[in-house]
C-alpha cells in the first residue's frame, strides 16, 4: 500500500493521469463541437445565435481550458513517443517539465490573444 502511494506521487504517474484525463475530456467535447458545427446547416440565424453565446466570459474560459487540454494531450503524446522510440538519455527526464510548460504556454498564448 505504501509503495502504491509513493508511485502515485511520481511525476511520471501524474503525466500519465493528465494525458489520460485530457484525452477523455477531449473525447467528451467532440460531440458538442460537431453539434456546434452542425448549427451552420440550420441557417445563418442559428449560427449567429450560437456565436453570440460563445462571447460569454465562462465560454471564453472554457476555450482557454480546451487549448490547455489539447496542448497537454499533444505534448504528453510527443513525450511518450520520444520515450518509446528514442534511446534513453538523461535529458528525457526533463521531457515531463517541457510537456507541462508547452501546454501552459499554449493556453496562456491563446488567453492573451483573446
Amino acid at each position: 500500500m505504501k509503495n502504491d502511494l509513493r508511485a502515485r506521487n511520481h511525476p511520471s504517474w501524474w503525466a500519465f493521469l493528465v494525458h489520460r484525463l485530457s484525452g477523455l475530456a477531449l473525447s467528451l467535447f467532440l460531440p458538442f463541437h460537431f453539434w456546434a458545427l452542425g448549427q451552420a446547416f440550420q441557417g445563418e440565424a442559428r449560427l449567429d445565435t450560437l456565436l453570440r453565446w460563445t462571447e460569454q466570459p465562462l465560454v471564453k474560459f472554457a476555450e482557454v481550458l480546451l487549448i490547455v487540454l489539447l496542448a497537454a494531450h499533444l505534448s504528453g503524446g510527443l513525450r511518450l513517443l520520444a520515450l518509446e522510440f528514442l534511446p534513453w538519455r538523461g535529458w528525457q527526464k526533463s521531457l515531463l517539465a517541457w510537456a507541462a510548460g508547452l501546454a501552459l504556454a499554449a493556453g496562456l498564448a491563446f488567453a492573451l490573444a483573446l
